[in-house]
């Protein structure tokens, strides 16, 4: 059984100490974090939340472009 947790999106921008407009920007251009549709409702695990977190780290400004 899976016991990963879940956020709403509120909830997912406070743990990634960002804003749900960034979310919601990030889910219609692409290059964000994984997340669940359930009909309209919008969920992110929070595994894909640490992993997305893990990959957008960078050590300069060049870094971060190539991505």
């Amino acid at each position: 059984m899976n016991t990963d947790e879940y956020f709403r999106p509120s909830e997912a921008a406070a743990y990634l100490k960002s804003s749900t407009s960034t979310l919601a920007k990030l889910r219609c251009a692409g290059g964000g974090p994984f997340y669940v549709r359930l009909g309209r409702a919008v969920r992110y695990k929070k595994s894909d939340l640490e992993d997305f977190l893990a990959k957008s780290r960078a050590r300069s400004t060049t870094e971060g472009a190539r991505q």
